[in-house]
């Protein structure tokens, strides 16, 4: 080994030891898993980060540690206040870690000058805000002034217009980063598949990140599909079956009426049931919340309003009493179950009917007239803020901040905390029909992603191999806990008795001619990223069309598909 390279490795191990010294001593932490100290190290010096890590493996600790190790304020961007304030207790019980305030709306003007006033005396080291807070330039100007080192983004899936959790706000982040001169941004998320990574690095203009991705495999879950072809009777089977599980479990539900309907059902049945919805008040959501976490509760029906910021380790079933939009929801959701390693089931109730109301959300083309008012509203002027624009146009601010995504992801506008300003020269029609496209490839997409869910629920392979080889992991044999590798005799039963998996043959698969997550090139739809490998087909994400299900043997007769990298 050359000198250099020598004096860099001495480096390297000096400054490991350095984080391993910090996490004993602040956090009381006597190691650190896979993944968390490249990323810590990657922080550190400098490297932008996307963590990519299992609900439950530790992200938290990645920020709190480069946070101890770095000099200036850590800016935590949290989506919901109660996981703020969770966030903040768990550091300030940590032995030796240093102080954390979170400043969102539930302050008051006296305890938010307070918590400004210990930012800017170096009192406190982590800050935890929402997206919405940062949507204003007076707070950013305010933090830019503080010179912070680090921006964390919790919950980075939310940026994507794919996911059930997106959220508008988490949009401007990326131009919160810009204004932030010289900090490191730290993405963190518990699921993503290859295009939501190449989205969330995209939108939160990431540079050069170190992408870590571990563990996506749970394996104490149970993998179920039920397949029904008449409503009612799926209906009955959910009722039934959740009345013979383990408990306590959530059961996913497509619509509002639905909480209601099996929330009733299942109280008849004599279980302790709550409905959870975007309709309720925060009050009401809150109180389910706690009383779940609580133990008060033995099942939450839910629509996928339900889930981000609970921690409850005994879950240990999540049925869905229909399909979802994706297998990145699907997979987000199932991680609520056995996240204390426990045996634990995911069970899917599959009507193939149900995809149709998938397609009915997926297609969401704005309306054009909406479009042109925006695009009128821009042109001419040099900078408009985000609140003007709504007013002047009388709608929501959230459906503003659509529209200007929409106009962003066609190079229309430019957006900034401060506002957004119109860049195209051509005519305003032509700028609406522009956008419109961009929302019908998005269209085009959404439904290869539901088409996606199908094939997991349909497939006759084992059904891990599916959902790992979606994420980009390969399982090289049947995993032995999924109703495809198992008799139905002993799906059940293994999960209510604590009997063990079955052992999968060890042969190995063949080498693929495209492996997984391999950027290809086709004749037809151009560029994309391979996503799943069969034995006489491959499926590939194509970044315009989404995703395809290709034969191999015509893309060898026809020379079809190249690698690209």
């Amino acid at each position: 080994m050359n000198e250099p390279a020598l004096k860099g490795t001495v480096i390297r191990r000096e400054r490991r030891a350095h984080i391993r010294a910090v996490a004993q001593s602040a956090f009381g932490w006597r190691q650190l898993r896979p993944g968390q100290m490249e990323a810590v190290e990657a922080a550190v010096s400098g490297r932008d980060v996307l963590a990519v890590l299992p609900t439950g493996y530790g992200k938290s600790a990645i920020y709190q540690l480069a946070g101890m190790l770095t000099d200036g304020p850590t800016i935590v961007v949290s989506p919901l206040i109660s996981l703020q304030h969770d966030q903040v207790a768990r550091i300030d019980e940590a032995p030796d870690a240093p102080p954390a305030v979170a400043i969102n709306s539930t302050l008051g003007e006296h305890a938010l000058a307070e918590a400004w006033a210990q930012l800017a005396s170096g009192a406190t080291e982590f800050v935890f805000l929402s997206p919405e807070q940062l949507a204003n330039a007076e707070v950013v100007e305010r933090l830019r002034a503080l010179k912070p080192r680090l921006l964390v983004v919790d919950e980075a899936h939310c940026v994507s217009a794919w996911g059930h959790d997106f959220r508008p706000d988490y949009l401007r982040l990326g131009d919160v980063a810009d204004a932030l001169r010289g900090a490191t941004t730290i993405a963190l998320t518990a699921t993503g598949s290859a295009p939501v990574r190449e989205e969330i690095i995209d939108a939160l203009h990431l540079h050069d990140p170190v992408v870590v991705t571990r563990g996506f495999d749970r394996p104490n879950i149970r993998l179920l599909v039920e397949r029904h072809e008449d409503d009612s009777h799926k209906r009955a089977a959910v009722i039934e079956r959740l009345g013979t599980l383990p408990l306590p479990g959530l059961l996913y539900v497509a619509t509002r009426a639905d909480t209601e309907r099996y929330t009733a059902a299942l109280v008849a049945k004599g279980l302790r049931v709550a409905a959870y919805s975007g309709g309720l008040s925060a009050k009401q959501r809150a109180a389910v919340h706690r009383a779940f976490s609580a133990g008060e509760l033995d099942v939450v029906v839910a629509t996928n309003a339900f889930g981000m910021g609970i921690d409850k380790r005994d879950v240990r079933f999540v049925a869905h009493a229909s399909v979802t939009d994706s297998v990145d929801d699907y997979y987000q959701e199932i991680g609520r179950a056995g996240r204390d390693g426990e045996p634990a089931l995911a069970l899917l109730f599959y009507r193939p009917e149900d995809l149709a109301l998938r397609r009915f959300f997926a297609g969401r083309t704005p309306d054009p007239d909406a479009l042109r008012a925006v695009v009128n509203c821009l042109r001419g002027a040099r900078v408009v803020a985000r609140a003007d624009l709504a007013a002047q146009l009388g709608i929501s601010a959230r459906r503003v901040t659509g529209l200007i995504a929409l106009l962003s992801e066609a190079g229309l506008v430019r957006t900034s905390p401060r506002g957004i300003r119109f860049v195209y020269s051509g005519t305003a029609e032509d700028a609406v029909d522009l956008a419109i496209q961009i929302a019908d490839q998005r269209e085009r997409i959404d439904n290869s992603r539901i088409e996606m869910m199908r094939g997991f629920a349909e497939t006759a392979d084992c059904r891990r191999q599916y959902l790992l080889g979606y994420f980009g992991e390969q399982l090289a044999a049947p995993c032995g806990n999924c109703d495809v590798c198992l008799d139905d005799a002993a799906a059940y039963p293994g999960i209510v008795v604590d009997a063990p998996f079955a052992t999968p043959s060890l042969d190995p698969a063949p080498r693929p001619l495209f492996p997984l997550q391999s950027r290809v090139r086709h004749t037809r739809w151009g560029d994309g990223v391979v996503m799943r490998n069969e034995s006489d087909r491959v499926t590939v994400y194509f970044d315009d069309e989404g995703y395809k299900t290709l034969s191999l043997r015509a893309l060898r007769e026809r020379d079809l598909l190249e690698r690209i990298g």
